[in-house]
């Protein structure tokens, strides 16, 4: 009889399978949409946006930066512009002086902060064996 552990690790194992099982391993692709997706949504700064759009409906800019502490205008507007691009976040200006800009998440952006939001929620429970792992390692 199969374990509750070994029932969750046949369905991780199917699910990879199934993600991973049509390539090539003699010759991987160049594109890999789990990377090339995964890239732009959870460095660090695009996940605390998301999640800041997430808390609070509609953003604007200095707003924005208030709460991603140590995140410059420069990579903020980049981050910005790429999550735009992807369907996370939408962008409405104003035509007013000076221009207003708001940054809300898009119904796409709502479901990926659902996602975020269970692997966060995995992150903070697990945190303490993470840390207590470095210590043993030694990186602490």
């Amino acid at each position: 009889m199969e374990t509750v552990t070994e029932n969750q690790q046949l369905r991780t194992a199917k699910k990879i399978e199934k993600m991973f099982g049509h390539i090539d391993y003699k010759n991987p692709p160049e594109l890999c949409p789990v990377r090339d997706v995964m890239s732009v949504a959870s460095d660090q700064w695009s996940t605390l946006i998301i999640l800041w759009l997430g808390y609070f409906p509609v953003l604007r800019f200095n707003k924005l930066k208030k709460f991603v502490y140590g995140i410059s205008n420069k990579v903020l507007s980049q981050r910005l512009k790429v999550l735009e691009a992807d369907g996370y976040i939408s962008r409405k200006a104003y035509p007013e002086v000076p221009i207003r800009v708001e940054y809300s998440l898009t119904d796409f952006g709502k479901t990926y902060v659902e996602k975020l939001l269970e692997l966060t929620e995995w992150m903070q429970t697990n945190s303490p064996k993470v840390i207590a792992n470095r210590e043993k390692y030694g990186l602490f």
